[in-house]
Parts: structure tokens; sequence; C-alpha cells
């Protein structure tokens, strides 16, 4: 994703974690992937790489696909769809700048994609705009599996800045964030988080939740046992927020932002000096005033950080996982490469399931009482050869392994993650153009893989032989 902050010589960006089956799982195939990190230099200095799986994933070797735009491992094939500048099924032009994304189950066995569009200033490219003056936003399209082709395209949100990352809900929406705070001197401000129906054929009404926070948003995770939406802020001084919605099925009806805080630790600095697999307990600390009448583009952030908020460098990617979200600290660690932190709520016992009593009887004040759990650093990058910049992400349904997205200044490709914590490639443009990958996103089935590249701006759907392989 395109950031408002400096990139630290970004090679790829891409996640070292993994979500195997269960915490056990994950916790010891994490394990693994530190070790593998240490031996990682030692073993490229003897011509072996340790980090990459073997069989590149189980998939060989990235070769020439049928149609020549990507490289993709034997037996995978692609088809291209949705890029800039062609018609909407209104005739209004694609926007550019495709970016975040999810797919959802649709109607007649159709997948519905949601798609952000990271602009910024300019003309809305569609009706009903929040602000007309504002060219970022979303749009929704219909993909038929059978047929792996795009069958209807419609602008969803327009009028919004820099919507770069998000994420799904189990109500069928996406949660598509500004990734800006632009100051007060203009009748709309920005920085908010916008709601986008799967299935909308038209732009919605563009209602900014403000009690989630007015920042410089990056990405959601929604926990679906309680309702509460976890959220990152791109920023070189950054926090980590939690949304508890008064109710879960309408976040406009307002909530209670949080910022995380280290028990005990006042101020905590997770940049510098972590120690992998050690847990620290958390607590969470109001934001009194989640839309303050302010210019300081890190007003949110002060409030949270002088009660004691922990400190991160640069939140980006978040997804949830096995009763835990994971995030992704973009420029954390002692060597400024990257950590990957998993955050598991005090309620959930692990597998997904909360502990919260009677949350069908009462869903939306249950989820206050949640207790402050427990933040671990599950990986971070000491060499720019295994992991550098990690960005978004996604899981895939079938075996729990990881397809990562690199931005960095180089080529940039997909590349996964087995769930014993090894990397390997999946996709690389056959082309010199270098710029990100975004929006990975797997099909409800788990057949076909979708993503972005940002420039030209341009949509994949890719499939094959899925269980030969750790995704």
């Amino acid at each position: 994703m395109t950031s408002s902050q400096p990139k630290m010589n970004t090679a790829f960006g891409r996640r070292g974690f993994l979500k195997a089956t269960g915490v056990a799982g994950a916790a010891a195939a994490l394990s693994a992937l530190m070790g593998q990190t240490a031996m990682a230099a030692e073993g490229r200095r003897n011509g072996v790489d340790t980090m990459q799986a073997p069989n590149n994933g189980g998939y060989g070797p990235l070769q020439p696909a049928p149609g020549g735009e990507l490289l993709l491992p034997a037996g995978f094939s692609y088809v291209a769809f949705g890029q800039t500048g062609t018609p909407l099924s209104d005739g209004t032009p694609t926007p550019a700048m495709h970016d975040g994304m999810a797919a959802f189950a649709g109607a007649n066995g159709m997948i519905n994609l949601v798609r952000n569009h990271e602009n910024s200033q300019g003309a809305a490219f569609g009706e009903n705009p929040y602000d007309p003056n504002a060219a970022g936003g979303t749009t929704n399209l219909v993909f038929d599996p059978n047929k792996m082709e795009l069958v209807a395209a419609y602008p969803s949100l327009t009028g919004t800045i820099r919507n770069c990352a998000g994420g799904p809900t189990p109500n069928g929406t996406w949660l598509t964030c500004e990734e800006t705070f632009s100051g007060l001197d203009t009748d709309t401000p920005h920085g908010y988080v916008f709601e986008v129906p799967a299935d909308a054929t038209s732009p919605v009404d563009a209602v900014p939740i403000k009690e989630m926070g007015r920042f410089t948003h990056e990405a959601v995770a929604v926990d679906p046992a309680t309702g509460i939406v976890y959220q990152t802020e791109d920023r070189g001084t950054s926090g980590f927020y939690r949304f508890i919605p008064n109710d879960r099925d309408n976040l406009t009806a307002g909530g209670r932002l949080q910022m995380m805080a280290i028990k005990g630790q006042p101020k905590y600095d997770t940049r510098f000096s972590q120690q992998a697999g050690q847990p620290l307990p958390v607590e969470w600390v109001d934001i009194n005033d989640p839309d303050p009448d302010s210019t300081d583009t890190l007003a949110v952030f002060k409030q949270g950080h002088e009660q004691g908020g922990a400190l991160f460098d640069r939140l980006e990617g978040a997804w949830y996982g096995d009763g835990s979200v994971y995030i992704n600290s973009t420029s954390g660690g002692d060597a400024g490469l990257g950590q990957v932190w998993r955050y598991t709520p005090g309620g959930n016992n692990g597998n997904g399931k909360s502990s919260l009593s009677s949350m069908s009887s009462s869903r939306s004040s249950n989820a206050r009482q949640d207790a402050g759990g427990k933040l671990e650093l599950v990986y971070e990058s000491t060499d720019p050869e295994v992991l550098e910049s990690p960005d978004n992400l996604c899981v895939s349904p079938n075996t729990g392994g990881l397809v990562l997205c690199e931005d960095g200044s180089g080529k940039d490709l997909l590349r996964g993650v087995t769930t014993d914590g090894r990397i390997f490639d999946l996709a690389e443009l056959n082309s010199d153009n270098t710029s990100e990958f975004a929006g990975a996103t797997f099909s409800p089935d788990g057949k076909i893989l979708f993503f972005n590249v940002q420039t030209p701006g341009i949509t994949y759907a890719i499939t094959g032989p899925w269980q030969n392989g750790a995704l």
C-alpha cells in the first residue's frame, strides 16, 4: 500500500507468520520460522536458502503461464480483468490505483468482490459522493467462477481519499479505510472508515463511521465472535485500536474506541529490543474524542499514548484467524525491516470461539467485557533478503497458509508462507513492472485467488492445483 510515510528501502512486503491449525500449531510453526530466520544468512553463504519452502511450497518453480502476463507454478492459469479505464456497467471508467479487496459469496453462485482505489484529490468517479473533490472509493465486481469472467462492475463508494486497505465483516460488508487525515480547513474532513455492502450495484450513501476514529487508517480485522473491530494506523508513530460497537450489526450506531497498552509498562515501545514469543499482557485505554476537531494528524494517537498506549512503527495489514488478530508493523524491529505481531483477546480460547457469555442474547454489551488478552511478537526480520516491510495479506481457507503482497522499491511478487513457516514464490509479473501487489483474497471456497497490481491497475484471478502445495 502506498503510504504517507517514506519507505525504508523496501524490497517486498510479506508476512512472516503463519495461521496454522490452531494456536498451538501456529506457535510451533512460528517458532520454526524464527529459527529459520537465524539460519537464513548462513544458508545463503553456503548456497542454500533455508527460508525457502521445499519445491517452492510444493508447487515447483515459477514459469510463464498461458497468456504471458504472469509467472506462475506449473498447472496454474489466470484471467485478467477490471483494468483501469475499462467501462463499468454504468459506463463509468474504472478508477485507477487498485488496492485492498475481499471476496464474498454472491447470488446464483457468483462471487462478489469489493475493491479499493487509493486515489486522492480530484473529481469523484461516481454519483452520490462523500466529497465531490475526492477521487478515491470502491468498486464492486461480480465474477462468474464457472466461466472465469467478470460479468458486472459498479461504482459502490465515491468521494473518499486514499482507500488503501480495509477488511470484510461477518455481515457480508467491506469496511474501507481512508489512509489520510486531512485538516478541518475544508467542509469535508477525511480520515474515516466507511461500510460498503458486497452486493451494492450503485454508489451507497457514504456515511463515515466517526466513532471508529479519525486517523490515518490502514486495515481492519473483525472478531466474528464478538463483533469487535480491530484497526491499524499507518504512521511512523502509530497505535493499535479496537472499536467496541453498540450494535455489531450497525456500526454507525456508535461505540467505544480504545487503544492498546501493555500492562505495567506505559507507553511501551514495540519497535526495538523485542523478543519473539514473549507474551505481553494487554489492557485497553479509552479514546475520549475519536473524532477530534483538530488539524493534528496524530490527535487520536496522542490521546491514547498519553494514557500509556503502546507505540508501533507503521501498522499496515491486519487479519483475523484462529481466535487471534495478526498485524504487520511495516518498519518495526531493530533493523527497521518489519515485525509481525499476534494479538489474542482474553475472551478467546484460541480456536476462534469466545468465552463471552450470552452473545446471542446481548451481542453488543457482552463484547465490552472482553479481557485484555496478550500481544506476542511472532516474527521480526533481520535480513532484507528474507523479509522487508511486510504489508497486507490473506489466509488460505484450504490450509491456513498465507499469501503475502509485496510493496517495495524493487520488483514485487506474491509470496506464500507454509504452515511450517517457510516462504515461497507464488506469482510474479512477466515484465519489468515494479508496482505493488495488493488485495489478495481467496474465493469463499478456496478455489480462486484474486489480487491486484496497483499500477496500471488490474485484477487477476488465478486457479490451479492448490492441493499440491501449501495453499
